[in-house]
């Protein structure tokens, strides 16, 4: 979608994805490995009492969704510019997850294209806040021969 065509405060969810504790450990393994994320037994002393999936793994697995079903600027998209990741509850394997995202600003850059930040509010099954994702993307603007 062209710069001009996204619309501030548009809105849309993803359907929901299963964490699976497998998946959870090898990404764990691969780019978290704090025992938190990877050693149950050590886990299950702390005070979530068992593993926690890495915090990227859980926002990763929605943004996948996120640009497969909804992707508000899609073949326009130049780039990212940034993104800023809040955590406030933890995810766990089994957890269902699923993304709210909205276009909470939009600033023109220059002739040939401007800023889109899209927020995705990640929730759990039990409709708990576990993430908040604020990232800036860089949308083509149209052109004298763009429809």
């Amino acid at each position: 979608m062209y710069f001009e065509d996204i619309r501030l405060n548009m809105t849309r969810e993803t359907s929901r994805i299963r964490i699976e504790k497998e998946k959870m450990l090898a990404f764990a393994r691969d780019y978290d490995p704090i025992p938190l994320h990877t050693d149950e037994a050590y886990a299950k002393s702390t005070r979530f009492g068992e593993l926690i999936a890495p915090g990227v793994m859980a926002f990763m697995s929605v943004w996948a969704k996120y640009v497969e079903e909804i992707d508000f600027i899609g073949e326009q998209l130049i780039a990212g510019s940034s993104t800023k990741i809040e955590w406030f509850s933890p995810v766990f394997a089994g957890d269902e997850l699923f993304g709210r995202a909205t276009v909470t600003a939009l600033s023109p850059r220059n002739p040939y294209n401007g800023t889109a930040e899209i927020t995705i509010e990640v929730f759990n099954q039990n409709n708990a806040m576990v993430l908040r994702d604020v990232t800036e993307v860089v949308a083509a603007r149209k052109t004298a021969d763009d429809p």
